[in-house]
């Protein structure tokens, strides 16, 4: 039986087809018998690749280069079966995959995923919508509004924040895209501050004025900011200046640093615009000293302040850490990446901003094409005049799934558990002191060490104090006494180095290095979904292996165990 309005042969979407429309492939690829197989095919192969994701090496073993020995030279002419391109998901595509799932998977930061997060993007691409304004689909621009509060209740940040005052939360692609975004908002909120102050208000003298006001402008970020800063500065157009943190303050931005470099510039005739500080570095999960640096920026108003939060930041869903979600009141922008720690898969970053007006002021472009009557009228939200991009996706879907799924007391059981192992793990490196030093207090799941060059000239570097355990406010700022001489950390630099690249040639586990100031060291996070604690142990005792080893084919050394 079939109706005008479809058929009954179990493609129950498919419109009645005349003879124009006539062709050898289903409208949509597949049949929606064929499709339902297909998907269920998948999804019992994406269950046994995660249940069996720990038998798998945690890193390809491929050169480059290796895929296009595999696949054909050109496209297919012809269109093949599900049956026959799924068989190669296992040999072509898993050969030259990095399991970041995988519980042995300890570098970087994690890019979490889930199942309810897997649908949400398969219902985002079946909906598919480029979104640009509310018009397109209402409901893509509406549940991103709902959840984005959400996310800013459940990580205690100011009410600020919240959509129903002058602020808001967007999601973007990544951390490195909302810095530009900022960026460029804030370039451009100064010039005008400036040509208000000016009374510059003819055409040509804006434009003019502009350019010359835009070529003393200088956006700031420390050393250990992440390189996304310095990249959004070149593609602004504008300088950047690197504020100096420091060892002693384990890499934290001082409030008298950062005043310092403003009072540097502006006796230069240049003008700061910018400013990232950031909770949770990269190399160290080092949280700025959001304090003192609100004393400056009352001083400055009109530098922006962005908080980038991309890894850290998820873990304010938890009350003992949302201290710092309070302090949040002195930046004009705040985001975190869902992705990293908080079971979204990529792309999921989240942007707040005070002041809304700041991103659509500087980015509200409306050619005739895109006017109407609802975004005319000012009652919707038009995400486009938030982002640099037009089109965006139907991100908020996934966040929606995962938050109904696991509920904010189950999102915080899992921040407890990764941070909960980062403790297990520093306390496992502490039980080694004869080999090895702890950087900077261990924070958020990630602790950063060095190799000992020998047990007799042990690195001071975390701070012994009386001997009481830093935790559990891990954020907090523990003096470091880094008292090596040159020689002494070139050697230990050199053992580490050597340490690191035995893990790295075995290919058992991934871990990363990093080289924070002059020192050398092996960071160690384990914080995604699959993380267990008997691969922290295996780690370590991997680590204290290739350590002794090194250590024993150098006439100075002296691993007598334990101390």
């Amino acid at each position: 039986m079939s109706s005008v309005n479809g058929t009954a042969n179990g493609d129950g979407y498919s419109p009645k087809r005349s003879e124009t429309d006539e062709g050898t492939i289903p409208p949509l690829g597949m049949t929606g018998q064929q499709f339902v197989d297909a998907a269920t095919s998948s999804a019992r192969g994406i269950e046994q690749y995660y249940a069996n994701l720990s038998k798998r090496p945690v890193l390809p073993s491929i050169s480059p280069g290796y895929l296009q020995e595999l696949l054909a030279g050109k496209a297919p002419e012809h269109g093949e079966s599900w049956s026959d391109i799924e068989k190669d998901i296992e040999t072509a595509i898993m050969p030259g995959l990095t399991h970041w799932q995988h519980p042995k998977f300890m570098a970087f930061f994690p890019a979490t995923t889930t199942f309810p997060s897997m649908l949400g993007e398969m219902w985002s691409a079946a909906l598919s919508a480029p979104a640009f304004n509310w018009i397109c689909s209402p409901v893509i621009t509406e549940l991103e509004t709902v959840v984005m509060d959400w996310l800013s209740q459940m990580l205690g940040l100011p009410e600020s924040f919240l959509s129903k005052g002058k602020g808001g939360g967007v999601i973007q692609l990544s951390a490195s895209d909302t810095i530009l975004t900022v960026m460029v908002a804030a370039r451009e909120r100064y010039i005008r501050r400036q040509l208000e102050r000016e009374g510059v208000t003819e055409p040509e003298d804006i434009e003019d004025r502009s350019c010359e006001i835009r070529a003393k402008l200088v956006a700031l970020g420390t050393d250990q900011a992440h390189s996304s800063t310095k990249k959004a500065a070149t593609v602004a157009g504008t300088r950047f200046r690197t504020v100096p943190v420091h060892h002693s303050d384990t890499y934290a931005l001082k409030g008298y640093e950062l005043r310092k470099k403003i009072e540097e510039l502006h006796d230069k005739g240049l003008s700061p615009y910018y400013l990232t500080v950031t909770l949770g570095t990269t190399n160290t999960c080092a949280v700025d000293d959001f304090d003192s640096i609100a004393g400056v920026a009352k001083d400055y108003p009109d530098i922006w302040i962005h908080c980038d939060a991309a890894y850290a930041g998820s873990a304010l869903i938890l009350p003992e850490y949302q201290h710092l979600s309070r302090q949040m009141s002195m930046v004009d922008s705040f985001n975190f990446n869902m992705h990293k720690w908080l079971l979204v898969n990529f792309d999921a970053s989240c942007l707040y901003v005070q002041t809304r007006r700041d991103l659509t002021d500087t980015l509200s472009i409306t050619p005739a094409y895109l006017k109407n009557q609802f975004s005319d009228s000012g009652l919707v939200t038009d995400y486009r005049d938030w982002q640099i991009p037009l089109g965006r996706r139907f991100r908020s879907l996934k966040i929606w799934f995962v938050i109904r799924t696991f509920g904010v007391a189950g999102l915080q059981e899992y921040i407890r558990h990764g941070i909960k192992l980062g403790n297990l793990f520093a306390d496992l490196v502490r039980s080694r002191s004869d080999l090895f030093s702890i950087l900077t207090p261990p924070a958020f799941g990630l602790t950063v060490f060095t190799v000992n060059p020998a047990k007799k000239h042990r690195l001071q570097l975390e701070d012994d104090g009386d001997g009481a355990d830093p935790r559990p406010d891990q954020d907090r700022h523990i003096p470091v006494k880094p008292e090596a001489e040159r020689a002494e950390l070139e050697q230990a630099n050199e053992i580490t180095k050597e340490v690191f690249e035995i893990i790295e040639r075995k290919k058992e586990f991934f871990l990363t290095s990093t080289l924070v100031g002059a020192v050398y060291a092996i960071r160690v996070v384990s914080t995604n979904p699959l993380a267990e604690e008997q691969y922290l142990r295996q780690i370590f005792d991997v680590l204290v292996d290739a350590a002794e080893g090194v250590l024993l084919k150098r006439p100075s050394a002296q691993t007598n165990g334990p101390s």
